[in-house]
């Protein structure tokens, strides 16, 4: 393969940044776009974790069970846009499909290649640069109600002792004494060491569109509005600054992949996953280590600039503001789970996380376009981005892969 090649990558959260600092590290010509600054959208307002455990998808075989729980419970942290039904019933009768116990491990297995080794992913990433400073080691606690409630969760818990996450157990006074800051509520901790967390989401993206800038590739604000073909190869990115011609190109715009997509002849399956979190300034407590609280279903991240709680999911579209549901149901659990915690002011945030119904990015050539996908993470963006990254630049590079490819492949709806 002839080199250097002209590289347009479009998006610019974590996917596209690794992308386009690995493109560049292999000797190519990377141009950088996004209509906003970097790490504008769900990179920035993720819970910044990085997720290694997060191996078990959200339709799992006993989702014909519960659905009826998470539709009717006020408590639910799951919501829906009414206005948006029309278009979320196909995806949603696709979900359902995929929650059986065969497409299940197929998932699983999709999962655990792309998210156990993402600090790894992050270190390589980073190493020797400013960037590596928004990166810190951690462990990582699951907070429940009681050891019942944990037992409850035991076939998520088998599925992520398989993969090699096997977690401490703290019950009883112990819990307050390892994490103060948590009321009476909680009485179990399963413990998970050897992970880590993004301190500050929004710097990291900075960083690293510095990192790609200092080693010599491009960063352009600039909004993807057509990618040109000619003789079924692309040729060039259209923009609102014009015609970029490029030898490949790599889409990594998010949910905003949809419509660009649509004009490579291929309708994607892709819904918003509107994630909300509230982030708190000047907090009275900070936990020791990042938790995932069971009770209402959302993470608890000390950052560089206060205490950020994020989660609930609302299934619909890009057209409409926040819904006030899914943030007064983080501020009514994080009252109940942390009753002492003061704080000077909380900053509320919605964004738009990209999700398919069988729980699995898109990664790989899009039908031999020389355009190549990496997007549709859900919530696990964050953690599969650098790996996401390598694993397309290399691709480009004409390197084999390490590993199977066929659970994210970009053309398989």
């Amino acid at each position: 393969m002839p080199k250097p090649l002209d590289i347009i990558v479009i998006g610019a959260g974590i996917c596209g940044l690794s992308a386009a600092i690995w493109l560049r590290r292999a000797g190519h010509t990377v141009t950088l776009i996004d209509k906003d600054h970097p790490g504008a959208g769900a990179s920035y307002g993720n819970a910044g974790l990085l997720a290694q455990w997060a191996i078990v998808p959200m339709n799992t075989p006993d989702l014909r069970k519960t659905a009826f729980k998470y539709l009717t419970s006020p408590d639910s942290p799951l919501f829906f846009q009414r206005n948006a039904w029309p278009a979320l019933v196909p995806w949603l009768w696709q979900f359902l499909r995929n929650a059986t116990p065969a497409r299940n491990a197929h998932m699983t297995e999709g999962l655990t290649h792309l998210l156990t080794d993402s600090v790894a992913q992050h270190r390589a990433l980073t190493r020797g640069t400013q960037a590596e400073d928004w990166i810190a080691d951690s462990a990582l606690t699951y907070a429940y109600a009681s050891r019942a409630a944990f037992e409850a969760d035991a076939a998520s818990w088998e599925t992520k002792r398989r993969a090699g996450f096997t977690p401490e157990i703290i019950e009883g006074p112990a819990v307050q004494e390892v994490e103060p800051m948590l009321g009476s509520e909680t009485g179990f901790l399963a413990v998970l060491k050897d992970h880590g967390h993004i301190i500050n989401p929004g710097a990291y993206m900075e960083a690293l569109a510095k990192v790609l800038e200092d080693e010599g590739g491009t960063y352009l604000q600039a909004e993807a509005q057509d990618i040109e073909l000619q003789g079924g190869k692309v040729t060039a990115v259209l923009t609102n600054r014009g015609r970029l011609p490029c030898d490949r190109a790599v889409l990594a715009a998010g949910i905003w992949s949809k419509p660009l997509m649509r004009k490579l002849g291929l309708r994607v399956p892709l819904v918003a996953e509107r994630g909300y979190h509230l982030h708190f300034t000047g907090p009275s407590q900070m936990p020791k280590n990042p938790m995932m609280m069971t009770q209402g279903k959302f993470a608890v991240n000390p950052m560089a600039s206060g205490l950020r709680c994020a989660g609930t999911v609302e299934l619909g579209d890009t057209t409409r503001g926040p819904s006030r549901g899914p943030r007064d149901l983080i501020a009514r659990n994080v009252r109940k789970l942390f009753p002492a915690l003061k704080y000077e002011g909380v900053e509320e945030w919605m964004g738009f996380r990209p999700s398919t119904p069988d729980s699995l990015p898109l990664i790989g050539e899009i039908k031999g376009t020389g355009v190549h996908a990496a997007f549709g993470h859900q919530h696990v963006g964050l953690t599969a981005g650098p790996k996401t990254g390598r694993l397309v630049a290399a691709l480009i590079d004409g390197q084999p892969p390490n590993i199977d490819l066929a659970p994210y492949d970009a053309n398989r709806f």
